[in-house]
């Protein structure tokens, strides 16, 4: 098991009282899995997903990651854990208007190593692999929204992180460029073995991944196995 946590609740002070964004959540996520999360607006996907990633400290609870418990409280502890095992990919991008594609994703190589030749080599290297190898020296502002989120996913990859964590990935690309960035996430799962989690408001998107976790009020509604008919061929990278 990759993931399990425990008891988590995450609580919100708001005028009106109190409020659990996640509420006394207990789950697990398999090695190699495809997870997909889904559930209205205001249900939690989110805030989970941040506190899996150690971008959020919970209220209560604890998590344990590969058979060892993180102290979800230690920002040091949760740095380190973001820097070792985890890549994010959101629904903004998140890229830096003024780096080109390679200095995006050299930003990231950057945290662990100093040696610029490498991580150059390496970003490139990334960002073949994701199809954008005539586009390594264009800006954010020249690529288009899926090459953008293309880009993205390649500094994702960057640490060659155990998990992936996707926040609404293709919720402003449209269908065709939706698809292209959800086979690629499946590719990322499928051949490399890399855990995907995401978090989508798309009923097409949850159907790529093998199980689906349904959330309400920041409580487990649902979770089952995804038997689909989708065919998920080699992406065109």
């Amino acid at each position: 098991m990759l993931i399990q946590i425990n008891n988590l609740t995450k609580t919100y002070q708001h005028h009106d009282g109190a409020i659990n964004a996640v509420d006394n959540l207990t789950l697990d996520i398999p090695k190699g899995s495809f997870v997909t999360i889904t559930g209205a607006s205001g249900s939690g996907k989110t805030t989970l997903l941040l506190i899996l990633g150690g971008l959020l400290r919970p209220t209560s609870g604890t998590m344990v990651y590969n058979d060892k418990k993180i102290n979800l409280h230690h920002e040091e502890e949760l740095a380190n854990f973001r820097s070792d095992h985890v890549g994010f990919v959101m629904q903004s991008f998140a890229l830096v208007p003024y780096l080109t594609a390679t200095e995006n994703i050299m930003v990231a190589l950057n945290v662990k190593s100093k040696d610029t030749a490498a991580n150059k080599k390496r970003a490139i290297e990334l960002l073949e692999w994701v199809g954008l190898d005539d586009r390594i020296t264009h800006y954010p502002k020249e690529l288009s929204a899926g090459q953008q989120q293309r880009v993205a996913i390649a500094r994702a990859l960057a640490n060659n992180p155990d998990l992936l964590l996707a926040d609404e990935p293709t919720g402003n690309l449209d269908p065709g460029l939706s698809e292209e960035i959800l086979t690629i996430l499946k590719e990322i799962n499928r051949d490399h073995k890399t855990t995907v989690v995401m978090v989508t408001h798309s009923p097409m998107a949850a159907e790529y991944g093998d199980t689906k976790i349904q959330l309400k009020n920041g409580k487990l509604d649902a979770r089952f196995r995804i038997t689909s008919s989708i065919e998920y061929p080699k992406s065109s990278i």
